[in-house]
């Protein structure tokens, strides 16, 4: 017997409304994982260091809401119910980021950006277009985003104090995450974006990254 559940179309609706509550919400998000900060030992900063580490961790974490939005657009619109449960398998592995990022900027002495419920709209826009148009176009989105997010974060570890163990650890394990999540979706058959299509992407990142930085 198939242990699979069927949920008719309101039941998505409300399990999508219900995932954007908890995304936007603070302190709503509740992680599978232990954050990899934890372990780690606090090392103070200078308020101009941490000023611009919770920049960064801002940054990361509206990244982190447009993941959940995009995957959760996605999997509404996906036409295998192999690909809806990828999707929906990411978005919860993405949550574990959004609360790890969020807990640092918090102890940093900041908070996240204003303008995560526009930008968790307009991913999940993106997301539900993709997948309307087809699984294999879905799936490359997810891998050019995870490409994207993966430079920002190789940018962002060069930019953190080597003392501060707690955010560096946290975007390291991102790293590994969202390159495990690119990998997997190129080889269930997503699409291999071309490179203008790319530097389109670059573009629109540079803009929530220019913008979450401050506010």
């Amino acid at each position: 017997m198939s242990s699979e559940r069927h949920y008719s179309s309101l039941d998505r609706l409300l399990l999508q409304a219900n995932t954007a509550l908890r995304t936007l919400l603070p302190f709503s998000g509740q992680p599978y994982r232990p954050s990899p900060a934890e372990p780690q030992q606090d090392s103070p900063l200078d308020a101009g260091d941490a000023r611009h580490v919770a920049g960064l961790m801002r940054i990361n974490h509206t990244g982190e809401v447009c993941a959940q939005a995009l995957y959760q657009g996605q999997a509404l619109t996906a036409k295998l119910p192999e690909v809806r449960e990828a999707m929906e398998k990411a978005a919860e592995e993405e949550i574990d980021h959004l609360v790890w990022c969020e807990r640092r900027i918090r102890e940093l002495g900041s908070r996240p950006s204003v303008l995560n419920p526009l930008f968790y709209g307009l991913s999940f826009g993106v997301g539900a277009m993709a997948g309307l148009i087809s699984d294999r176009v879905s799936l490359g989105f997810v891998a050019a985003t995870e490409d994207q997010v993966c430079k920002h974060l190789d940018e962002h570890l060069t930019q953190i104090p080597e003392s501060d163990r707690k955010s560096r650890s946290i975007l390291e394990q991102m790293r590994i995450d969202e390159e495990h999540h690119a990998t997997h979706a190129l080889e269930a058959g997503g699409l291999r974006f071309p490179a203008p299509v790319k530097f389109g992407m670059t573009l629109l990142s540079k803009v929530m990254t220019k913008t979450t930085y401050r506010i």
